[in-house]
C-alpha cells in the first residue's frame, strides 16, 4: 500500500516525497508519507486524488481525514498516515526532523 500511496501523489506532482518509518517509535502507525504542494488548492487535489484512487483502484478507505481547509491534511490509513503540506506548513511543522525521515 505504501508504495501506491506514492504513486499516487507522485502521479499528481506531489513534491519532496518522503516517508518515515515510525513503527518502532509509535503505535500511531508504522508509517509516515509527507510531501508538499504548490497551493492549497493543490494540496486539496492531492488529498482528493488519493481518497478516489485508493477507494476505487484498492478498496481502501481512509479511517479519518483531517485539514481539508488548512495548509495540512492528514489522511489517516491506519498503518499509513499521509500527511499533504504547503510549503509553509511543512517547514514550521517539520515533522521529519521530529520523527526523523529516509530518502
Amino acid at each position: 500500500m505504501l508504495d501506491n500511496i506514492i504513486k499516487i501523489l507522485d502521479d499528481k506532482k506531489a513534491m519532496e516525497i518522503k516517508t518515515i518509518d515510525i513503527a518502532e517509535k509509535s503505535i500511531l502507525a508504522d508509517h509516515f508519507v509527507i510531501c508538499t504542494g504548490t497551493s492549497s488548492t493543490h494540496i486539496r487535489a492531492l488529498a482528493d486524488e488519493l481518497e478516489y484512487k485508493m477507494r476505487h483502484e484498492f478498496g481502501t478507505e481512509p479511517r479519518s481525514i483531517e485539514g481539508r481547509s488548512s495548509g495540512w491534511i492528514l489522511l489517516d490509513y491506519n498503518d499509513i498516515v499521509v500527511h499533504i503540506f504547503t510549503k509553509d506548513q511543512r517547514e514550521f511543522y517539520n515533522l521529519e526532523k521530529l520523527w526523523g525521515s529516509k530518502q
